[in-house]
Order: structure tokens, then C-alpha cells, then sequence
């Protein structure tokens, strides 16, 4: 005759429908099934409650925790992650402070873990980040020692006309010096943006680009018009490596927030979409926290140049 198996169910069934003849005390009953009478006492009032369904092993989670985050902080920066859906952990802990100093905020890793469990958080693919093969580029140390720039991939505003947005900042505080939308790629453009920058900020030693058009050229070192014509001002053309735009790597990641948070869609026209720009700006430099000043915002490091470049305005 092969053994006969019990299950644990089986035997809280058994110990309960023995309790219920009423031929053996509770005390008893516990002693022969090698459990405490505490436990003995549970299962009978589950069975009372809930029948057979309450013999079933319960969970052993808490009904509560004291160390939970407030469900008031919960949708407080659920609100203002949907908001700036771009914006990680650390941007929102840093804005949410700002505004309210008195609350206990949690950990960047509990908002992360936050962000996550409400689907707000999507991973993104990683990269092969290899080394470039890169020139001598000058380090950045200094403000207004170099500024970046370069023309975010054109697109097509609502009105069928394509939109060409030229981008400049300061290298090392990230403030963005201007985000024009133009009609092309020109040199005649492009130079009335960089006289307006000018005479706005003051001349900087080195502007850093790509080698598109009207950057560099295929000319004699590769000099196009307007780089002759920094050079005239006392300012250094920088270009990264071709086919290396990772070596203007803060600035491209720069054009990546600015094609989210403006041309996805883009504007009814070019008017409309510079509108855009100009809000996108305002809240890039006064409002977003930026990782690479320790949160702070670009608009709070920036100054001007001490070299003055409004005689250059207009010409």
C-alpha cells in the first residue's frame, strides 16, 4: 500500500473538521498536528471568516508601510514628469525643491523606481560608445571660450516649407546664445544670427562646428566665407572630426531635446515653430536643471563676454 501524502491544505482542512466534532480540545488537536495553539487558533477563525478559501497560504505583505513615499510626492512629480516627459529623475528632484524646500523628497533611485512601476520610463537601447579618432580639440574651461554650434536636421513645417534650425551655445555653462528657425543653410543667414549673438554676448575665442555648409568648406583648409570672417573678429573656427559629431557630443545631445520638445509635430509655419524655439530657450536656460552644472541652470552660470561685439551688429 503506497504512503499517503498530505498536503498542507490537507491537513488545515483535516485539523478543522476534527475541531468540529467537538471530540478533542484545541490544545489537543494542536499537540498532534506539532503546532502552536496560536496557529491553531488562526486557521479556525479563517475557516469561520472565509470557509475553505481562508486555509489558503495569504500573503505576507504589509496592509501598510510606514516607509512608503507619500502619495501627495507620488503625484507631485508624476504631474510634473508628465509635463517634461523628457526630464529624469534628477531634473525633477531639483525642480520640485526649488518649490518647495519643506518636503521630504525621496531618493533618485526611488523615483526611478517611481517612474518605472507607472510606465512614465521607456529604456532606452545602449550604444557602442568607442573612442574617436579625433583632432586636438581645445578643452573647455572657461565661459565664452568656445561656443557650439550647428544646424539641427531640416524638417517640414505644417505648411509643407522646410524649417532649418541653427543652434548656438556656450560650451561650458550649456546656455543657448540663440535657435533661429531659417529658410536654408546660407551664409547670409546664418552671419545675421551670429552678428545678432554678437552684439548680444559679446565675441567668444573659439566657435566649434561640423563641416557642413557654410561652416567649412572644400577650399584651401577647408575655410568657408563665414570662418574667414570669425577669423577677422579674432575668433578661432574649431571643427570636429569628420564623421565624428560624438566630439560635439553635448551639443547634439542639445538638438535631441529641442527636436522632442518642439517639431514632434512641428509647427503650422516658420513663425509659429520659432515661437517654439523661443519658449523651448527660455525654459532651457532659466527652468531646466542641467546635470553638468550640479542642477543648477544654465541662465545661473552664464555671463556674457568681456569682448565686446556690438560694433559687429548690422554689418
Amino acid at each position: 500500500m503506497p504512503w499517503q501524502e498530505w498536503s498542507p491544505m490537507d491537513l488545515r482542512m483535516r485539523f478543522v473538521t476534527e475541531w468540529q466534532i467537538g471530540c478533542w480540545t484545541v490544545t489537543e488537536l494542536c499537540s498532534d498536528y506539532r503546532i502552536s495553539r496560536k496557529t491553531g487558533y488562526k486557521w479556525i477563525e479563517r475557516y469561520a471568516a472565509r470557509g475553505a478559501r481562508g486555509l489558503h497560504d495569504q500573503s505576507r505583505r504589509p496592509h501598510r508601510s510606514p516607509l512608503a513615499t507619500d502619495p501627495a510626492v507620488v503625484a507631485a512629480l508624476v504631474a510634473l514628469r508628465q509635463r517634461h516627459p523628457r526630464w529624469g529623475a534628477r531634473k525633477l528632484l531639483a525642480v520640485a525643491a526649488r518649490h518647495d524646500q519643506e518636503t521630504a523628497w525621496p531618493s533618485r533611485s526611488t523615483v526611478c523606481a517611481l517612474l518605472t512601476a507607472r510606465g512614465l520610463v521607456v529604456p532606452r537601447r545602449r550604444r557602442d560608445r568607442r573612442a574617436p579618432a579625433s583632432p586636438a580639440l581645445a578643452p573647455i574651461t572657461t565661459m565664452n571660450g568656445t561656443w557650439t554650434t550647428d544646424f539641427k536636421g531640416e524638417f517640414r513645417t505644417g505648411d509643407g516649407v522646410y524649417c532649418y534650425p541653427l543652434t548656438v551655445r556656450d560650451g561650458l555653462s550649456r546656455f543657448v546664445l540663440g535657435c533661429d528657425a531659417l529658410a536654408g543653410r546660407t551664409y547670409d543667414a546664418t552671419r545675421r544670427r551670429f552678428e545678432r549673438a554678437f552684439a548680444t554676448y559679446g565675441l567668444p575665442e573659439r566657435i566649434r562646428s561640423d563641416n557642413g555648409s557654410p561652416f567649412a568648406s572644400r577650399g584651401l583648409a577647408r575655410l568657408s566665407r563665414l570662418s574667414v570672417w570669425w577669423m577677422r573678429l579674432g575668433i578661432v573656427p574649431e571643427r570636429i572630426a569628420l564623421a565624428h559629431p560624438e566630439q560635439n557630443g553635448s551639443h547634439e545631445q542639445f538638438h535631441s531635446v529641442l527636436k522632442a520638445e518642439t517639431a514632434r509635430p512641428p509647427a503650422a509655419n516658420a513663425a509659429a515653430q520659432q515661437r517654439r524655439f523661443a519658449r523651448f530657450c527660455v525654459e532651457y536656460n532659466y527652468e531646466r536643471p542641467h546635470e553638468a552644472l550640479h542642477d543648477a541652470v544654465p541662465a545661473s552660470c552664464y555671463q556674457p563676454s568681456p569682448r565686446a561685439g556690438s560694433q559687429y551688429s548690422a554689418k
